[in-house]
């Protein structure tokens, strides 16, 4: 999934290379991804009113839950 996050990121930021995404294992079926990128493109992946980390965090779910884990994501 992480692999997933940064592919769907770096279509479309324009600070590919700051693009960083840490997986962390809280429990047994539990992972947290923390995303974090350039400032300037901050924006674009809260979105407007955010719509974008919204619908990211929705299609994540949807591939955990086909998985069996509970996942959560962050943006810092």
């Amino acid at each position: 999934m992480k692999d997933f996050l940064v592919y769907v990121l770096s279509q479309f930021l324009d600070h590919k290379e700051k693009i960083k995404v840490d997986e962390q294992i809280i429990d047994n079926n539990y992972y947290q991804y923390i995303i974090s990128s350039d400032k300037e493109d901050m924006g674009k992946i809260i979105g407007k009113q955010g719509k974008i980390i919204q619908a990211l965090r929705n299609v994540i779910k949807i591939l955990a839950i086909k998985k069996g884990i509970r996942v959560r994501i962050e943006v810092v």
